[in-house]
């Protein structure tokens, strides 16, 4: 806390009579005091009595200021431009909105209120304060006010060979001999946009033309995060750049076009699908990171619990039928399929995958590459893969009637089937695949289970804490208050390790639907899928909300992510 130093038994005076600490804790946080100037309240938040953010809470109260979240806040760039780089890190502060004449700024201490006082005479309008975390202010400075001399020393620091790209049949970046020396920032720039989404765990980086900037974000966890973005005039040259290396036409600006970079960032090697669409202010970029590395996981790292895991292990080991994995664009289906390949991928079994695109190499794997362009589609390259007689058949996606008829007739002939639908619940398959146009005894003899699945983004082991569900939560996810007696729930709050979000990396949530010959003859007989479901569940089929739950429970997420994914699910 040291801000409130010079007013520490002010502010232990209002912890006392909010009754956050007892004198017995005051006289055990003097004890810690050593000879480096730490006060009683740093003390005491050192020794876990009391949290930095809930001496601000208390003390915004007592001032009639607001508590805010920086991390959840997305600033608009005039508000920002408000207050001057320079006023910003002299006074640690940061703008958080304006109306007409009034702008409210963040600030770390609420009773320094000379701060407020200085920058009202400086800018010369009205100023209103909120109170937020210190660290949080820290971050949102980084992000808002990063000038260019600062991703210039970024660049500067950035090591040769740190990011090494090579597209298929052009030569990398450290290899090109006509390389222009003005063309060498721009390299090194693109190479830091990549190494530092690396570096965060991002899964996608936009470069998305605006207005007037150039802004950068990453999706990390699921969510997207805008970061420092280089100046607006770069825009063109970084776009040409990316553009160069993913194999496209630099000159066409008019239509989509899409490639792919390899990426060797310290010796781990990583693939980039690169997407650009014309946009109002120029061409906007997606790169989405693909990591070998990670398609190397066990299953239990998937986010399966026992029980389940062991369901699932006994399902990919089938030596026939379809297997499907269901739920919405990026929601983790293809990772679990290429997990399910390299689990079974043995030198007694032959795997070929149809995939649109082939988003990893798989060591051992026969992968096809569709290309409608020359006719190659699914249907028809499946056709053609079963004459290599193989054991198990991966189909990036079942999309029309012939895919999933061949498919089907596949599984029926003795190959193990894995695929993916977009469905929102397990059960919703086999509406689908009856849409689609397969009889019903057809979907009923071959289909083995369907599991629909979910990513949650997982509680940062760093600032987890205890969290009390709130009637509204407990309600939304059909739990009696009286269940959740005794039983310990966690959020997190924050901290520099996660980025202030309270995640740190996700996990998925599964409900698997096991066809059983009961289930079977419910397809045959063209039962509803909320029918199918409703049995399934009096099997003890767990829906994808009370898997949630139990991660819940096991401290992984928590109650507000498993509502964010399956809000939309019938219950």
């Amino acid at each position: 806390m040291g801000a409130l130093t010079a007013n520490d038994d002010y502010v232990l005076e209002v912890l006392r009579e909010e009754e956050l600490v007892t004198p017995g804790q005051v006289e055990e946080a003097r004890h810690l005091i050593t000879s480096d100037g730490m006060s009683v309240v740093d003390a005491l938040v050192a020794a876990k009595t009391i949290s930095t953010k809930e001496i601000l809470r208390v003390l915004a109260g007592r001032f009639g200021m607001d508590m805010i979240s920086l991390a959840d806040q997305a600033i608009p760039p005039d508000v920002v431009t408000a207050i001057p780089p320079d006023v910003a890190r002299r006074y640690r502060v940061v703008p958080v909105s304006k109306h007409d004449n009034t702008l409210t700024v963040a600030i770390g201490d609420p009773l320094d209120v000379d701060t407020l006082d200085s920058l009202r005479y400086l800018l010369k309008c009205n100023i209103e304060g909120v109170v937020a975390a210190p660290d949080e202010i820290q971050v949102a400075m980084d992000r808002y006010y990063a000038s260019e001399s600062s991703i210039e020393t970024m660049i500067d620091h950035l090591a040769e060979g740190t990011v090494d790209m090579v597209a298929s049949g052009r030569p990398g970046l450290t290899e090109s001999t006509d390389i222009a020396e003005s063309d060498v920032p721009i390299i090194k720039l693109v190479s830091l946009i990549i190494y530092e989404a690396y570096r965060n765990r991002a899964s996608d980086i936009h470069l998305e033309p605006l207005e007037k900037r150039f802004r950068v974000r990453y999706r990390i966890d699921g969510v997207l995060h805008e970061v420092d973005s280089p100046p607006k005039r770069l825009q063109a040259a970084i776009i040409s750049r990316v553009k160069i290396m993913a194999n496209m036409k630099i000159a066409e600006k008019r239509l989509p076009q899409d490639g792919r970079i390899q990426v060797n960032i310290k010796g781990r090697e990583l693939d980039l699908r690169v997407s650009t669409v014309p946009s109002s202010h120029g061409e906007a970029v997606v790169m989405r990171i693909l990591d070998k590395q990670n398609l190397m996981l066990g299953l239990p790292k998937l986010g399966f619990l026992p029980d389940d895991q062991e369901t699932f292990t006994r399902l990919i080991a089938l030596a026939d039928g379809i297997l499907l994995v269901t739920g919405p664009t990026g929601s983790g289906k293809t990772t679990t399929l290429y997990a399910c390949l390299n689990h079974i991928n043995r030198p007694d079994r032959k795997i070929i995958t149809v995939e649109d695109p082939v988003e990893y190499q798989l060591s051992g794997v026969n992968q096809v590459q569709v290309r409608e362009d020359i006719g190659l589609t699914f249907g028809a390259a499946l056709r053609s893969i079963l004459r290599q007689a193989p054991n198990v058949v991966m189909i990036g996606e079942i999309r029309d009637n012939e895919t999933a008829r061949i498919a089907t007739e596949a599984s029926l002939t003795g190959h193990l089937v894995f695929s993916t639908l977009h469905t929102n619940d397990a059960p919703s398959a086999i509406t689908r695949l009856l849409d689609i146009g397969i009889k019903p005894f057809l979907v009923a003899s071959s289909l083995r289970a369907v599991m629909a699945q979910r990513l949650v983004r997982c509680v940062c082991p760093h600032c987890r804490e205890r969290h009390r569900p709130t009637a509204t939560e407990l309600k939304l996810l059909g739990v009696a208050a009286d269940q959740m007696r005794g039983v310990e729930i966690y959020r997190g709050h924050g901290c520099n390790q996660c980025a202030l979000t309270g995640y740190s990396g996700r996990m998925g949530i599964f409900e698997i639907f096991q066809v059983t010959d009961e289930i079977q003859r419910m397809i045959f007989e063209k039962y509803s899928a909320s029918d199918l479901r409703q049995r399934a569940r009096e099997r003890g089929m767990r829906t994808l909300r009370e898997d949630g739950l139990r991660k819940v429970l096991a401290g992984l997420t928590t109650l507000d992510e498993v509502l964010r994914v399956t809000m939309g699910d019938i219950e």
